[in-house]
């Protein structure tokens, strides 16, 4: 009976800190789900390092970003001006709006090779160069990008079709119209909102935007 009690007391009795261990919980996750649950957490980090990034506040894109970013919204007009020419044709007025581009519209359209060579200097200098520029400014300018090469659809429709006349010619001019005023809205907007600090997300563009800057 000695022996039992000494044993009990033993057992009883308060281990010193010395002997203790402290292991924090932590979640136990059946092995099946370990990848789900990693690629989660990997995505929240990725969220939360945009969010540092700026690429959501209104106030945290620097002035100079705000400007750069403005600024490309103009490539992707200027490459595509020419499709209003039936709309400045029809409606004079839309000229005012124009013309204070005008010197930036002939300076693009000197050479031929001035689309190309800006749409490189604008991929390979600014969106693939994180460590020089910020992801708002990559963002905005992949984006303007992005407009740059949808560019390509409604050239091929006038170069194939090339209509003189008749229903043709007013299907041209249609797309022509609609494609110049998208592109001029699109501007706006942009430039718009990147001076103001925000970030504009334009319709389908803004998706392939974001799947090419990291």
């Amino acid at each position: 009976m000695a022996s039992s009690s000494s044993s009990t007391l033993l057992l009883l009795s308060p281990l010193p800190l010395s002997d203790l261990s402290y292991k924090p919980l932590r979640p136990h996750y059946p092995h099946f789900l370990l990848p789900h649950c990693h690629e989660r957490h990997r995505r929240r980090r990725r969220l939360l390092t945009r969010a540092k990034k700026g690429r959501g506040g209104g106030d945290s894109a620097e002035p100079p970003d705000r400007i750069i970013s403005a600024v490309c919204y103009l490539y992707p007009f200027l490459d595509g001006v020419h499709f209003g020419r039936f709309l400045l044709a029809q409606f004079p007025p839309i000229q005012l709006i124009i013309f204070p581009f005008a010197p930036a519209i002939r300076l693009f359209s000197a050479s031929p090779l001035n689309p190309f060579l800006i749409f490189l200097t604008l991929y390979f200098a600014v969106v693939r160069n994180p460590s020089s520029f910020s992801r708002y400014v990559r963002y905005n300018t992949m984006q303007a990008i992005v407009l740059d090469v949808l560019l390509i659809f409604p050239d091929l429709i006038e170069r194939f079709f090339a209509p003189r006349d008749g229903v043709g010619l007013d299907i041209v001019m249609s797309i022509d119209s609609t494609v110049f005023l998208f592109l001029l809205i699109s501007m706006i907007y942009g430039s718009t909102t990147c001076l103001l600090g925000q970030v504009p997300r334009l319709p389908i563009v803004a998706d392939a935007a974001d799947r090419q800057v990291m």
